[in-house]
């Protein structure tokens, strides 16, 4: 049996070398790789009416060509119209450029006008041999992203044959037309030739509703993926783990505080779902310091009180390890049995750990990585809480998965997720939100100071610190950079020992032995350090309530999640707390505005949102390795209406009409292809045997391998 050729049309091995690195393998591929701007090619412009800034389409004659040295190598061509003369120059050109441009043959050349020292020129324009009889364009000319040695006339060429095949729509007549949108045929053929009436500013914002239709195809695919995961995960079975009330109201009894509104709500969810038959997936989000931990300890003992086992897993040995100091006491007091992994034990330790767990001799494992690259079992794990989720890859949080027959899964997260996000990449998961804070929890002051100002920040820090508190100063490195010359922690402490000789400092970052990280941190919260000098290993996991001061170095080099996590380590005791904000001038229009909101807002989820529009939502996302491809076509924050009618059309599609959900999953599968394994919950598309991993690029994953062309 003969397998079908990727393409429709001859496409030899060096051209279909290029495209595969476009990430286009097939003709729907060539259909979806779509321009990045237009040009207006339907008109020339005589040189005499040429003007400088000007962007223009010029047909002229060549008058002579030749190669200068002098300031350095390039391709001069003077070129002339019955009206006047025009420079050409090529900086980067190939011996066959002057050959090609001979005396007498005519070329049209379309750029931007520059003023240069012999008159008006164009540097380095797009040319295209042409006779007065060749024909203009009759429609805007598409500009793609290409790739090394491969020219928008061969791309446009493979389009245009793409195009010849038809496009067949997935979803009925009557729904677009209740949706308000176009034939995705007609949306196709628009954006690759768009007529010269089309309106080329809204084609440039994306707010055609040519690109609406894509923007909202995507997005249906999406929730249709995620919303399959989700029956799909609700349809395996796993052991229920009902509330028994044991542990877990002897937890609460214990507590020297009472759980908040939010944190009860949160817990009564999540112990809801433990006692399904099904496997729990769910997502606790709050902000910094809003009690995560207490709440998922409770998830852990309803696991134990079945006679299961439970493991709490955290990105940083720092974290994992301070869940395993605060929770370990009370719970061992409670008869809990508690094992410690990580990388840094001893590997005898590290074995007795594991002997405990796999014998079912230690209820509840505390660790890092360690816990699932270990070749050790449990005996009975019930529930598994991944502590800061995003840091982690789908292949991680899978691996700890396996560690048990479906477990049920608490992923925590203190980077609040905004709506938009929870809608569309989270959509097969329930979420649980903390959003107040406990009682007594001090508001923090931030303050923008230059770092100029230095000599007034070192007096604060040494006013708080005599006055019986303590303070961070953070460095963003840890040794001197040549690309990015920052203050690095190690000149930092050295500088502010010599400078501060009354305090006690300390050291800490992620390059110091594990036993040296946890001496140092040990030392500061029993106050025998006032000032610790560190890196953003501290970003999370850090409590020391008697820091109230903190002093971020450089902090216009750092992302607002990480400005807001950081500033989350003060502010937890019952002194005024302040976060100095340190930049060096001059600042950069992004470092700007991250600065302006971190300064003026408080809000994890404002922040949150407002990161989402600086960044878009790969960084949130977390780990590349989660294999999960951007959205190409919509903006989650411009297409929020967009994104609930696909959430609806979604839920409409699997219950009434699957055979229209498989076909729009079919056709899009290419672009999202691990969508439905984005929080570890695998899932078949009906009618496919399997879905096929890719290792790609970005706009690989965003292009995709539809199958688009029928």
């Amino acid at each position: 049996m003969k397998t079908a050729p990727p393409f429709s049309f001859p496409v030899s091995p060096a051209l279909a070398t290029k495209l595969a690195k476009l990430g286009i393998v097939r003709d729907a591929d060539l259909v979806l790789h779509l321009p990045l701007r237009w040009e207006d090619d339907t008109r020339i412009t005589p040189i005499r009416d040429l003007l400088p800034g000007q962007a223009a389409q010029v047909q002229a004659t060549v008058r002579e060509a030749h190669v200068a040295y002098r300031p350095r190598r390039m391709l001069t061509v003077t070129v002339e119209d019955s009206g006047g003369v025009l420079g050409i120059r090529f900086l980067n050109f190939y011996p066959s450029h002057l050959k090609l441009f001979q005396p007498g043959v005519s070329f049209r050349f379309s750029g931007e006008v520059r003023g240069g020292f012999l008159g008006l020129e164009m540097v380095h324009p797009r040319f295209a041999r042409a006779d007065d009889d060749t024909p203009l364009p009759t429609q805007l000319t598409p500009v793609y992203p290409t790739t090394a040695g491969l020219g928008q006339a061969t791309l446009r060429k493979a389009v245009e044959r793409a195009l010849t095949a038809p496009i067949v729509d997935t979803l009925p007549a009557d729904w677009l037309a209740e949706l308000g949108l176009p034939e995705l045929e007609t949306s196709l053929r628009l954006l690759h030739q768009p007529p010269l009436d089309c309106a080329l500013g809204e084609l440039e914002s994306r707010r055609h509703p040519a690109w609406q239709r894509l923007a909202f195809d995507e997005l249906l695919a999406q929730q249709l993926s995620l919303a399959t995961a989700r029956r799909q995960r609700t349809s395996r079975s796993t052991r229920p783990l009902p509330a028994r009330r044991q542990l877990t109201a002897a937890f609460t009894h214990a507590l020297p505080f009472s759980l908040t509104a939010a944190q009860t709500r949160a817990w009564r969810e999540i112990s809801a779902d433990l006692a399904q038959p099904h496997p729990m997936r769910r997502l606790l989000q709050g902000d910094v310091g809003s009690g995560k931990t207490v709440v998922a300890a409770l998830a852990c003992l309803q696991a134990i009180e079945n006679g299961f086992q439970a493991a709490v897993m955290a990105p940083t040995e720092i974290l994992a390890e301070q869940h395993y100091r605060k929770l370990a006491p009370p719970l061992s007091a409670l008869g809990v049995r508690c094992a410690w992994i990580s990388g840094s034990q001893k590997k005898s330790e590290r074995a007795a750990a594991w002997q405990a767990i796999a014998a079912g001799d230690a209820d509840l494992a505390f660790g890092t990585h360690a816990l699932f690259q270990e070749a050790g079992s449990f005996q009975r794990l019930g529930v598994a809480v991944v502590d800061e989720q995003h840091r982690f890859g789908v292949g991680q949080r899978l691996a700890l998965m396996q560690k048990g027959a479906e477990p049920h899964q608490l992923m925590m997260s203190a980077t609040p997720i905004p709506r938009t996000l929870a809608m569309s990449f989270f959509a097969d998961l329930d979420v649980s939100t903390i959003d107040e804070l406990p009682p007594g929890r001090s508001p923090v002051v931030t303050k923008l100071v230059s770092a100029a100002r230095r000599d007034d920040v070192l007096a604060r820090v040494t006013d708080a610190c005599l006055a019986g508190g303590q303070a961070y100063w953070v460095c963003p490195l840890i040794e001197e950079s040549e690309k990015l010359q920052l203050q690095t922690a190690q000149d930092t402490y050295t500088t502010l020992a010599e400078q501060l000789p009354d305090l006690r400092i300390g050291l800490v970052h992620g390059r110091l032995k594990p036993d040296e990280k946890q001496a140092v941190m040990a030392a500061f919260l029993a106050h025998e350090v006032d000032l610790l000098v560190a890196t953003t290993v501290i970003e999370v996991g850090v409590d020391v309530p008697n820091a109230a001061l903190m002093v971020i170095e450089h902090a216009e080099r750092m992302g607002l999640a990480q400005l807001h996590q950081l500033r989350g380590r003060v502010g937890r005791g019952s002194r005024e707390s302040v976060c100095v904000l340190l930049y060096e001038s001059p600042l950069s229009e992004l470092a700007r505005v991250r600065l302006k909101v971190i300064f003026e807002l408080t809000d994890g989820f404002e922040i949150a949102r407002r990161d989402l529009l600086l960044r878009g939502p790969g960084e949130l996302l977390g780990h590349r390795q989660s294999g999960l491809p951007m959205l190409r076509f919509a903006d989650l924050e411009r297409d929020v209406a967009l994104l609930e009618a696909a959430r609806d059309l979604a839920q409409r599609c699997l219950a009434g009409h699957p055979d229209i959900a498989a076909r729009h999953m079919e056709r899009w599968i290419g672009i999202m292809p691990t969508f439905h394994m984005m929080n570890g919950s695998p899932c078949s598309i009906p009618g496919r045997a399997g879905l096929p991993t890719h290792s790609r690029s970005r706009a690989r994953c965003a292009a995709g391998s539809a199958t688009m062309v029928r």
